[in-house]
């Protein structure tokens, strides 16, 4: 039997673990790698509260932070009523900017967990999981907890990718950091009325981040300093019944990729009741009707693009409406895979405009107030479109 073997065969190459050579024009994402780190956790927060825990460094470019607040029992209550906004109104306001103080997200709690996840495609696009009640992590209120135990949970985020790679934050730097704001609601405000000792609330924020590129110090995420802002704002004027006005929203700039409008009434609760239910949706830009539809187109739309099934858990909200602009490759929106190409291009002087033809009857508390809220994008120079990590 012969015994001599190749020196080819006896020398095979073995696996490496070396970096991957940088070449121009390959994407961002090819020599980082996706992380997660923690930011803080506080715990005992009274309602009323306000918590502005600086945030940590992290060796890359920030893709979302994740939240989860827990409401901590002090012992089983009394006549307690979950706000109609559920577990998200724990947060009055939220708040979050850049690190030269530019406001990023200036929005309610339901607007934080509930609305921009679910037109935003931030935490989640299949099976419902862009609504919080529908993940694993979810806690349902319960008034009789125990002391010290969980008397409710929800998990949400807030997002700064808005497609893979851009609209990411620098990290890295201790001294350039963003600032994250929680104003705590009232107990009165999320619980109602009741008797016995209010809950508290710990909050735990995480951040998913893209590491730095080992080897490779100069590349960075596309569009580095772009960003999608969202600001809660209410359109002008308010709505009595059945009347006929088109409402204006505050002068936007930008590429919008979503336009989301909230009605609430007199009390605050959200309803579909002042929508023209019977009649027709006007979106205007610039004087001109983008988009004239009935009642029940939009509502269909809504389920395409957002996967919002009606009756089940995931259904769209009561006194919610958004026309999306993330649909470019799909009927419907998928999250953080979009080209762009269907973005609305605004800028300082462009006018927005609601108009029900006539609007909804209502359900007796006037009067209503419409609410923008819309995913504005502020590019760094140009607008980048296509598929740049493909």
């Amino acid at each position: 039997m012969s015994m001599n073997y190749s020196a080819q065969e006896a020398g095979r190459p073995q696996p490496q673990t070396t970096v991957e050579p940088a070449s121009a024009g390959s994407p961002f994402i090819r020599y980082s790698q996706p992380g997660r780190g923690p930011q803080y956790t506080v715990t005992g927060s009274t309602f009323g509260a306000t918590i502005t825990q600086p945030l940590v460094a992290r060796p890359g470019y920030a893709r979302q932070f994740r939240v989860t607040q827990t409401l901590v029992s002090g012992g089983a209550l009394t006549g307690s009523t979950l706000n109609a906004d559920g577990l998200a109104s724990i947060n009055s306001l939220i708040q979050c900017r850049d690190s030269f103080g530019t406001p990023l997200f200036v929005v309610d709690g339901y607007s934080a967990a509930n609305v921009i996840p679910l037109v935003a495609g931030s935490f989640g696009v299949l099976n419902g999981t862009n609504v919080y009640t529908n993940l694993p992590s979810y806690s349902a209120y319960n008034a009789s907890a125990a002391s010290g135990a969980t008397m409710g949970q929800l998990s949400y985020t807030i997002p700064f990718e808005f497609s893979t790679g851009i609209g990411t934050l620098s990290m890295a730097n201790a001294s350039l950091l963003p600032t994250l704001q929680f104003n705590l609601n009232s107990s009165a405000s999320v619980l109602g009325s009741f008797t016995g000792t209010a809950p508290t609330v710990n909050t735990t924020v995480e951040v998913d981040y893209y590491w730095l590129p080992e080897g490779s110090p100069d590349i960075t995420p596309p569009g580095l300093g772009t960003t999608r802002q969202y600001q809660l704002t209410n359109m002008n004027p308010t709505l009595g019944a059945s009347t006929s006005a088109r409402l204006q929203a505050p002068r936007t700039g930008g590429y919008l990729d979503n336009l989301t409008f909230i009605v609430r009434d007199s009390t605050g609760a959200r309803t579909d009741s002042f929508f023209p239910t019977t009649g027709r949706l006007q979106l205007y830009v610039d004087g001109v009707p983008l988009s004239d539809s009935s009642w029940t187109a939009l509502v269909d739309d809504f389920a395409i693009a957002y996967g919002s099934t009606s009756g089940l858990s995931n259904a769209r909200p009561a006194g919610i409406m958004s026309y999306s602009r993330k649909t470019s490759l799909s009927q419907v929106s998928l999250g953080k895979f979009d080209s762009g190409e269907s973005l609305l291009s605004t800028n300082p002087s462009t006018l927005i405009e609601l108009n029900g033809a006539p609007w909804g009857a209502g359900n007796g508390n006037t009067p209503a107030t419409v609410q923008a809220l819309f995913g504005q994008i502020v590019p760094t120079g140009s607008i980048i479109q296509g598929l740049p990590e493909l």
